[in-house]
């Protein structure tokens, strides 16, 4: 294809509509704003709500249930739309475009197949490279450190190259290596198009950043929420990205008033939005990076960018914020004074920080809610085309309703291509996407995307024709619903909520979403749900399912079948918490069978996790040390208290527990932690606590810690000097009982 234009997707993750400054939010970002300026903004595209159902549907042209992707792949269940598999009939981009001469690159966030897929056992064939990409660089889960990434290149685990102290962070990683896979090609087939999809970890959490870059914003945010949305929604309008009569939407009930906050609660949630707002700005100057070689090397102008956010702002922070993103998933979050305490860590190393939902909702004005949600909050995101080659138009805003599924047909149209009737002989599924290419000469042109329908966690909407009907699920708010969020929805609850709890608006003239008229127009309401009943049918909706942590908790199949013993051997590549022996909250051991050299050993046997939540076994000043760091809440240790002796020895830990967990309140089973050497107790511990539910990251390596050290004691990777021929995890319960020297233990520890 001579002269064929390339094809740049950037996808940004979390970001909400009002935070971008082409957008009239206050946050530096030159460089997109210089692609606004110099393309299109459209103020009505669409997303699901969530990342895997969005991404997949950007990268397919299909709807994110057709796509197996109801949620993120971690709450993958056994119904056809919800079993996080995306079917090969439903084609990606690269595969598409592999055909036609394209080259293919993927960097950074994947999170597009279901977690027990992601170890170095595969399969392999739904990772990037078996889905048409010639070359990937990245994670393949929802979210990583920035500073510790759980990388992936090809086809394999990799270790950043760099430390933290020596400047790495992953965005900046991401953009060189999407650099040099461009180069690479183009030295030796300068006239080759690329597609490239780039993918940053940017802006979902953890927000790390360095300090310097968060120092920008040192006291920006002082005002609050509150005058953050009063400001951003003034210079919407002056921008025209929102139409001259809308309206900001109500104060959100879960949204404390900012002068209602301690000075104490205003300085840390200040500080989380300057933190958050230097990693945005970050990501952008990585995003100009790679634009200015597209410059440099003349493809820029002829390369057909779209910039989109996968779901609005997260809320995954709490109605605090959390310096541990991890504690949220674990019905852990900190109180107050814990946080203040790492104030100054905030967007580093230590820290896997989120801000409060006051944030979450300025961050998508004008609209109201956020991520997870199909309010507008969640499903609107802001959108800029520049192709300066294909559009003549500058700096114009574009009103059409687009939804994501409208990328890839619009890139084909573009190109002259029509979609594959095969790909690797899977006769292919049609798009359901529509193209929107008609748009770029002709701010009139008529919308061609006329309904769509929204699903994601029970949270329904559908629009048509300029009206949205919306079904929260548990409620308009949490302060508003009767049920807690994650809350079953049975046949019963269902029937009810379709005759009591849908919303209308009239968005064509309610921008926001302010006015529900459903008892002024029933019968429309009625027509929209029976028509979101029939697009349910069509993509595979069906069962509505309003849990997450039930499913976050389901078992799901797994390469192997079920085991109670698991044997491991050091190695460069970590097991992913998916396909990893779950220890949590139930009995086991771990057992390490090394050789001691003359003079002592130290370093990891065994651990997991990380500074944000794990365990770790292990030995330093030649003594046998255990470590459960909950959720960087506390860390309780268990240590030897004579050397370990020279020699081929068994050094085992077991756990046994003593009480059950608590999940609601995020407490994980107590239990007494025991040392054995040679099947002889050398110690032993009560844990009062332990992580309930899951870790994240929750990598589990043998023979060093990679990654963010599990406990401060130590400097990761902190690898094992000795002789480490393997250490055995066993979930059967069988453990060592030895009473004659848990009596000695007991008493030397009077």
């Amino acid at each position: 294809m001579p002269g064929a234009p390339n094809v740049l997707f950037i996808v940004l993750d979390d970001t909400g509509f009002g935070q971008l400054g082409c957008y009239g939010g206050p946050i530096a970002t030159q460089h997109i704003d210089s692609m606004a300026a110099g393309g299109l903004r459209y103020n009505r595209m669409h997303t699901t709500a969530l990342c895997s159902p969005s991404r997949s549907c950007i990268i397919t042209g299909r709807n994110h249930h057709s796509n197996g992707m109801a949620a993120i792949t971690e709450l993958a269940t056994g119904y056809p739309g919800y079993d996080g598999n995306i079917p090969f009939e439903n084609g990606f981009l690269p595969e598409m475009l592999g055909q036609h001469g394209y080259n293919t690159y993927m960097l950074g966030k994947w999170h597009l197949m279901p977690s027990e897929q992601e170890s170095a056992a595969g399969p392999y064939d739904r990772w990037p490279l078996g889905r048409g990409f010639d070359r990937f660089y990245g994670f393949l889960g929802g979210d990583t450190s920035q500073w510790y990434p759980d990388l992936v290149y090809d086809n394999h685990l990799v270790q950043p190259p760099r430390t933290p102290q020596e400047g790495y962070h992953l965005s900046e990683d991401l953009a060189d290596h999407a650099i040099s896979f461009v180069a690479d090609a183009k030295q030796v087939a300068p006239d080759k198009p690329f597609f490239l999809h780039f993918c940053p970890g940017a802006t979902h959490a953890p927000h790390h950043v360095p300090k310097e870059w968060a120092d920008r914003y040192a006291g920006r945010f002082d005002a609050g929420w509150d005058a953050y949305r009063e400001e951003v929604f003034a210079r919407q309008k002056e921008l025209g990205v929102i139409p001259a009569d809308a309206e900001l939407s109500r104060h959100d009930p879960d949204v404390p008033e900012w002068d209602s906050l301690t000075p104490e609660a205003r300085r840390l949630a200040a500080r989380m939005m300057e933190v958050f707002a230097g990693f945005l700005t970050h990501v952008d100057a990585q995003i100009g990076r790679l634009l200015d070689f597209l410059r440099t090397i003349g493809e820029l102008d002829n390369t057909l960018v779209m910039l989109v956010s996968d779901n609005g702002a997260s809320p995954e922070g709490g109605p605090n914020g959390t310096t541990n993103e991890t504690q949220f998933f674990n019905n852990a979050p900190e109180p107050l004074e814990e946080s203040l305490a790492k104030l100054d860590e905030l967007g580093g190393p230590l820290t896997f920080n989120h801000y409060p939902w006051g944030w979450t909702w300025a961050g998508n004005t004008p609209f109201r809610r956020w991520k997870r949600e199909t309010y507008r909050g969640g499903v609107s995101d802001p959108f800029i085309v520049h192709w300066p080659a294909g559009i003549a138009a500058r700096g114009e805003i574009r009103e059409q309703y687009v939804h994501i599924i409208d990328m890839v047909p619009t890139v084909l149209d573009v190109l002259g291509l029509e979609p594959p009737a095969t790909i690797r002989g899977v006769t292919q599924s049609p798009l359901h996407g529509t193209s929107f290419a008609h748009t770029f000469a002709d701010a009139d042109a008529p919308t061609r995307h006329r309904t769509q329908y929204f699903e994601i966690i029970g949270h329904r909407a559908i629009d048509h024709d300029g009206w949205r009907a919306v079904c929260p699920w548990p409620g308009p708010s949490f302060t508003e619903a009767d049920v807690p969020f994650g809350t079953p929805i049975t046949a019963d609850t269902l029937a009810m909520l379709d005759t009591e709890q849908w919303e209308l608006y009239h968005t064509a003239e309610d921008f926001a979403e302010n006015y529900d008229v459903a008892s002024k127009n029933r019968s429309r309401l009625i027509e929209l749900i029976a028509q979101w009943y029939v697009e349910a049918g069509r993509y595979g909706v069906l069962p509505v399912d309003g849990t997450a942590v039930t499913r976050l908790m389901t078992e799901r199949p797994q390469l192997t079948e079920t085991r109670t013993s698991y044997t491991f051997w050091p190695s460069t590549e970590t097991v992913p918490f998916s396909v990893a022996p779950r220890v949590l909250n139930r009995p086991h051991s771990i057992t390490a069978d090394v050789e001691i050299p003359v003079g002592g050993a130290e370093g990891v046997l065994l651990c997991q996790g990380a500074n944000t939540g794990g365990h770790t076994f292990y030995v330093r000043n030649q003594r046998l040390h255990y470590a459960h760091n909950y959720l960087s809440r506390a860390i309780h240790r268990v240590s030897s208290v004579d050397p370990l002796p020279e020699g081929r020895h068994r050094l085992r830990f077991e756990f046994e527990p003593t009480g059950k967990p608590d999940f609601e309140a995020g407490l994980g089973a107590p239990g007494r932690a025991q040392f054995y050497v040679d099947e002889q107790l050398v110690a032993e511990a009560e844990l009062p606590v332990t992580v309930p539910i899951l870790l994240s990251p929750g990598g589990l390596s043998c023979g060093a810690n990679l990654g963010a050290p599990v406990d401060p004691d130590y400097s990761a990777p902190f690898r094992f000097t000795g002789v480490l021929h393997q250490v055995t995890v066993d979930l059967s319960g069988d453990l060592i009982t030895d009473s004659e020297a848990e009596m000695r233990v007991a008493m030397g520890r009077q």
